[in-house]
């Protein structure tokens, strides 16, 4: 088969600031099949730990992530100001973690922004394994793990 010019392949790549549902489940579906393919099993799954208004129900913060090959991601943690050193955040990420072992997941991975209070994690046993500058000057990722 002669090789395409370049330009005259049938395709197209395009960029954007957007991620619709076809791209995402195109993705999605297509990474999670071959990872299926090669590993032999799926356990993917999402998860979240919310805090919710006694009354209105309404979500006021928590984390998010999902489990995946035996990890356990921490993907987004949010407390609004007033729920800050009420506990709630220890509370979260213990459900997180626990829910993560009962998944069956040996291992959890994250990553945080330095001035989003890595410290917090470090304190219930969250090590960094990285760090890589981003903006402002001064600021980094820091990305950390922790046995489960």
């Amino acid at each position: 088969m002669p090789a395409h010019p370049h330009n005259a392949l049938p395709y197209t790549i395009c960029v954007s600031a957007t991620i619709d549902a076809e791209v995402e489940q195109t993705i999605l579906e297509g990474l999670n099949a071959y990872n299926d393919a090669i590993t032999g099993y799926s356990d993917r799954q999402v998860l979240s730990v919310v805090v919710r208004d006694r009354d209105s129900q309404r979500v006021l913060g928590g984390a998010m992530g999902r489990t995946s090959l035996g990890l356990l991601f921490l993907d987004l943690f949010y407390l609004p100001a007033a729920l800050r050193g009420l506990g709630l955040g220890s509370q979260i990420l213990a459900r997180f973690e626990e829910e993560g072992r009962r998944r069956g997941c040996a291992s959890a991975v994250l990553y945080t922004i330095s001035f989003q209070a890595p410290e917090f994690y470090e304190r219930r046993g969250w090590r960094r394994f990285g760090d890589i500058a981003c903006s402002p000057e001064g600021t980094s990722r820091v990305f950390m793990s922790k046995p489960l």
